[in-house]
């Protein structure tokens, strides 16, 4: 690895980061999910060689999407699972043969802990986080799915105001994997019931490599699942991540409703 990050002592290599699950046994159907949940660099990796400005971006997590997440899994009764370290880590919603699971760059940031890493060194972090954290999520949807209790998978994300210096207009996207029905009553809901300007599969797509979590978790199981991106700068703070819950939770109980319940409590 470059400069930036020490080499871990072998108790540190030894270390896995689970994926952290929250009200497992509330009565609704839905599990949210929320990779880029953390900004947290733990001790193995140190700082990736980034100031504190750069750890706190949203290069290295998805800001306000966990305080979202929590807002949505108290009015939904749902389950949240999230994962406990930062994407620049290792992101778990890309799978293990990509550069951007571990990227190198992002937008216009280099990642300097990131740079030239060997496979030795993308095998630790892929047993060490992502591996411990879908089977977690597994787990939990095996489970539902042996209780007779097919979860309806809906992962919450956020996107910066401005990429590459252009400012985005789009204030909630609603992205799929290969099964479009969900998505699309979120999205039909979403502007019949609010303001926000919103689109299907944008700021990204499933060709963007972005539903990779839905095509592992969901897709396999036929589960009805999408994923929501909030725009950053609508949920930056405690209070406007509690207002956008209340906002979006009558829109996925209804999208739910028109899929035939499958999110509601049982």
């Amino acid at each position: 690895m470059k400069a930036g990050s020490a080499t871990p002592p072998p108790e540190d290599l030894r270390k896995t980061y689970p994926a952290l699950v929250e009200g497992r046994d509330r009565a609704g159907r839905t599990i949210l999910v929320c990779e880029h949940a953390s900004a947290a660099m733990p001790a193995p990796w140190g700082t990736l060689g980034l100031p504190e400005a750069q750890r706190l971006a949203h290069i290295a997590w998805d800001p306000g999407a966990l305080g979202l997440a929590r807002g949505l899994a108290a009015r939904l009764e749902a389950t949240l699972v999230h994962a406990p370290i930062s994407r620049l880590i290792y992101d778990c919603n890309r799978p293990p043969d990509l550069a951007g699971a571990m990227p190198a760059r992002s937008e216009i940031h280099d990642i300097p802990g990131n740079g030239g890493i060997d496979a030795a060194e993308r095998l630790r972090r892929t047993a060490a986080v992502y591996l411990p954290f879908h089977q977690g999520l597994h787990a939990l949807v095996a489970e539902r799915l042996a209780l007779g209790r097919a979860p309806v998978i809906i992962t919450i994300h956020s996107f910066t105001p401005v990429y590459f210096g252009r400012p985005r207009e789009l204030e909630l996207g609603v992205i799929h994997d290969r099964d479009t029905t969900l998505a699309t009553l979120i999205l039909s809901e979403a502007r019949a019931r609010t303001p926000l300007v919103s689109d299907l599969n944008v700021p990204y797509s499933a060709a963007d490599g972005v539903a990779h979590m839905l095509a592992v978790q969901a897709t396999p199981y036929n589960l009805p699942n999408a994923m929501l991106e909030l725009r950053n700068d609508l949920i930056a703070t405690p209070a406007a991540q509690e207002a956008m819950a209340a906002t979006l939770a009558p829109v996925l109980t209804a999208a739910l409703a028109r899929l035939g319940g499958e999110g509601g409590p049982q």
